[in-house]
């Protein structure tokens, strides 16, 4: 069975409520459930919450929410892993047993069905533990810079001061949306950002971290642009 598990915790701080507040006329988690059952490729779409708002939205949005999840796994200190890992054991117990399992975060307005298609493909053509989401940095990470606490500015890597920025790597980062794996690799607790990995390519454009008032206004902004490019 492959199953998508959106985790969806009640106690969001920097935005509260940030997985139901209203995102372009829908809750914010409902873009991920619509996301994921629109790729068709799951069997089951779960949302994992302690909250029984999230659940009755997530429900409402076409997700199902057959447990309550743990109070252990829902404070500000458990990471995204074990939240995987209990829904998966939950679901092998009570269902059927789970071999891929796409971790999504309710917070990816962005996700689009055919980046969860392709994630799939990649995962089973490399044969990957983890197929997930990255875009490339808009600028080299080579050329950063810190203020120091005397407020003067310091290079991390002065050894690229004098090169050109297209004779340096690109680099790229983790997108924050969606995360393929193996049952058994979310299991034994593999290490994703690693060689058992494979990348999917997203546009930076299709990208948003929503953390603060002004990201979410910046991403609203945006996804209103792109909704009217394509109609």
């Amino acid at each position: 069975m492959k199953i998508a598990v959106i985790p969806a915790r009640g106690g969001s701080k920097r935005i509260p409520r940030k997985n139901i507040k209203l995102f372009c006329g829908k809750p914010m988690i409902a873009w991920s459930i619509e996301a994921a059952n629109k790729s068709g490729c799951f069997d089951r779409v779960i949302v994992s919450t302690d909250d029984t708002e999230i659940a009755d939205i997530a429900r409402a949005s076409g997700a199902e929410v057959p447990f309550t999840r743990p109070q252990e796994l829902s404070d500000d200190f458990t990471g995204t892993t074990p939240v995987i890992v209990h829904a998966i054991d939950w679901m092998s117990r009570h269902f059927e047993r789970v071999h891929k399992t796409c971790c999504i975060y309710a917070t990816a307005p962005f996700l689009q069905p055919e980046d969860l298609r392709k994630g799939l493909s990649l995962l089973e053509e490399r044969d990957a533990d983890y197929a997930f989401a990255v875009t490339s940095y808009a600028f080299p990470i080579q050329r950063a810079i810190r203020i120091n606490a005397e407020n003067r500015v310091e290079m991390f890597q002065p050894e690229h001061f004098s090169k050109r920025s297209q004779d340096l790597e690109e680099a790229f980062h983790d997108a924050g949306q969606f995360y393929w794996g193996k049952a058994s690799a979310w299991q034994s607790g593999k290490p994703m950002f690693s060689g058992i990995s494979t990348p999917v390519l997203l546009p930076r454009f299709r990208v948003q971290d929503i953390d603060t008032p002004e990201d979410w206004e910046r991403a609203e902004w945006l996804f209103k642009a792109m909704q009217a490019e394509i109609s």
